[in-house]
């Protein structure tokens, strides 16, 4: 098997780094080591909140770089994305910026898992937000590999470079995503590096290592993207983007444009036959990849393998962006050899002409353990280093900048020595992301999905600003225009609220609209609140239809009508969060040795010892401690 090895020096910007003028033992407040989309979030949460940020990154070319698919939301990913904004992140804001087709997912499903979606120029993405970092004047970007966190006597004190330079600082965020110690694999030929041939971090898991963390070794990977002029479209369905839908971002102004579109089609059984008869071939199955891979992203192979009743699979055609017409196969992700992938490629009808432009390929990297952090996601052995992103197990885009901004705002907390903040499960999507990652940990890569969250109807797409906006406001990430927009925001909607109690009386014309809508007639006048609580009543179409309420605009007119029409159910989800509530309220004392508590089961005592929870309703969420641990635990506590 061929393997390549990268040299770093051949990637480092060295005249960039002279441009910042760096001095071995500079002083920082803080450093970000790589320039995802959660190192981009962490360190825009840092810089933003006063302190001084050094980003250490492989290269410019890969700061908030879309190495597989070329989009972002998605089923309760595109809730992570509101969130981040209505912290005061970055990602929504970029990703409404270079949109190129969006969509509001499960339409005809309630809104609890109703998500957003957005096709994204991945060039265009890469360099606002590349922009947007440069232009922060607390950020300095150093071009070069991070080969040491230095830790003497369990404090944190500097990091070190491959090329031999020391930056004091008295907080790290850790946010290497897919690059640490990693390698890409394509049938035979195995690559030391990074995606889309990019170079890896190699020198920084040998002291992760020595100062306390477990190292993982995870796998992902993509398909091939093809050269859209060579495809065949009349053999798929279009998928066009959804109009007068919100966007990812409060602050943004301007409706979503639908540039280009998706397309839908499907594998064929030539398809199956080509993987099934080459599976030897397939470094899956054939041993040459060791890492545990995603379960809800699996590869073409693994699709037909465990669907072996099915003779083909979805595929979706995606666009990349608007410099050239490369289109990407999601779908398709594979390892196996280049002919395979052209054969694979030609079986799909529609297809049998395409052009390949990139092999797709498998990659590997190191992780670590996130039963080692905090729910805060620092890390438990010491202060002031964190970790955000796919080095926590988890995997996409929105995982990590969720992470990302979380551990940015707790980094800048710690250094600012205020308390740090937890988001609930009930609070946020990002909560439930980092509540599971710390009590439950992940022996594969973690994928936001709405089923994880028990409150998903409180966790909608629509209402992330009012769940988190007064938390990003309280850190100091939310600035003054948001925060006005949102009270304004809030104003508008308290006020409709109150109208909705309005009367309408019962009249030709409305009943008409409501038999349309399938509903029964009104023989009294009602109010709208109670025309709402009707499964197929829509406030924004009854509010066209009665022109009741005027200068609410869409979002708003949305809200409230989500909120009037599941009322009831709210309120007994409510009643649980606070219920619940008394646990989370109980804390723990982090110095209990759970080994000599009387009355635990033996594996709850290795569980609560490994992980110390900080709360009782964090404990009851450990696997393998169980209702009758939890009484031994309380009554330990009272």
């Amino acid at each position: 098997m061929a393997t390549t090895n990268y040299d770093i020096t051949d990637y480092a910007k060295n005249e960039q780094n002279k441009e910042y003028n760096f001095t071995d033992g500079e002083v920082f407040d803080a450093a970000v080591i790589g320039a995802g989309h959660a190192g981009c979030e962490a360190a825009l949460a840092l810089s933003r909140t006063g302190q001084k940020t050094l980003v250490i990154n492989l290269l410019r070319d890969n700061i908030a770089f879309l190495p597989c698919n070329p989009s972002i939301g998605g089923t309760a990913k595109g809730q992570i994305v509101s969130e981040v904004d209505a912290l005061g992140g970055e990602m929504g804001i970029q990703a409404d910026k270079n949109t190129i087709q969006l969509r509001m997912l499960n339409m005809g499903k309630g809104p609890a898992v109703q998500s957003l979606r957005a096709q994204v120029d991945k060039t265009g993405y890469h360099r606002s937000m590349q922009a947007t970092l440069e232009a922060e004047e607390n950020i300095k970007i150093f071009d070069g590999e991070c080969s040491e966190i230095v830790v003497n006597n369990g404090k944190l004190e500097a990091v070190k470079t491959v090329d031999g330079k020391t930056f004091k600082v008295k907080a790290v965020v850790i946010t290497t995503g897919v690059y640490l110690s990693s390698r890409t694999i394509t049938g035979e030929i195995i690559t030391e590096g990074g995606p889309s041939g990019f170079p890896c971090a190699s020198k920084l898991t040998k002291s992760l290592e020595k100062i306390g963390f477990e190292i993982r070794r995870f796998k992902t990977g993509t398909p091939p993207r093809v050269d859209g002029n060579t495809i065949n479209y009349k053999k798929f369905t279009e998928q066009k983007g959804d109009k007068n839908i919100q966007t990812f971002s409060y602050l943004t102004k301007k409706a979503n444009k639908n540039i280009r579109s998706c397309w839908l089609g499907y594998t064929s059984p030539e398809t199956k036959k080509i993987i099934m008869e080459n599976l030897d071939k397939a470094p899956m199955y054939s041993g040459v990849i060791t890492g545990s891979g995603p379960r809800y992203c699996p590869s073409i192979e693994s699709k037909f393998v465990r669907f072996s009743d099915k003779d083909r699979h979805q595929i979706f055609l995606e666009p990349e962006t608007l410099d050239d017409n490369t289109i990407y196969i999601q779908g398709m992700s594979t390892s196996l050899p280049t002919d395979l992938q052209h054969k694979m490629v030609e079986s799909v009808e529609g297809m049998e002409n395409t052009k390949i432009l990139k092999y797709a390929y498998a990659i590997e990297y190191d992780c670590i353990n996130p039963l080692s952090l905090l729910p805060t996601l620092e890390f438990k052995k010491v202060k002031g280093i964190f970790c955000a992103g796919q080095i926590n197990g988890t995997s996409g885009y929105e995982e990590a900048a969720g992470q990302g901004i979380l551990a940015g705002i707790n980094a800048s907390l710690f250094l600012r020595q205020k308390e740090q903040i937890i988001l609930k499960r009930n609070e946020a999507y990002i909560g439930v992301l980092v509540d599971d990652l710390t009590t439950k940990g992940t022996d594969e890569p973690y994928r936001m999905m709405t089923s994880r969250a028990e409150y998903r109807l409180i966790l909608r797409q629509d209402n992330a600003d009012r769940r988190l906006t007064e938390i990003g406001r309280s850190v100091g990430l939310v600035n003054d225009e948001r925060y006005k927009k949102f009270k304004q925001k809030m104003k508008q909607l308290e006020s409709l609220k109150k109208e909705l109690k309005k009367t309408v009386k019962p009249t030709k014309e409305l009943n008409e609209f409501l038999t349309k809508l399938g509903e029964s007639e009104i023989k009294e006048p009602t109010s709208v609140e109670n025309l709402l609580k009707r499964p197929s009543v829509d406030l924004i179409k009854l509010n066209k239809f009665l022109k009741l309420f005027k200068g609410y605009n869409k979002d708003v007119l949305n809200a409230a009508g989500i909120d009037t029409k599941y009322d009831g159910y709210l309120s007994r989800q409510m009643l649980q969060i606070e219920k619940e509530q008394k646990l989370e309220e109980k804390r723990i004392p982090q110095d209990i040795d759970y080994f000599k508590l009387e009355g635990l089961r033996l594996e709850a005592r290795e569980k609560l010892n490994e992980i110390k929870p900080m709360t009782v309703g964090m404990a009851s969420r450990i696997s393998g401690v169980n209702p009758a641990d939890i009484t031994v635990l309380l009554m330990y506590l009272k």
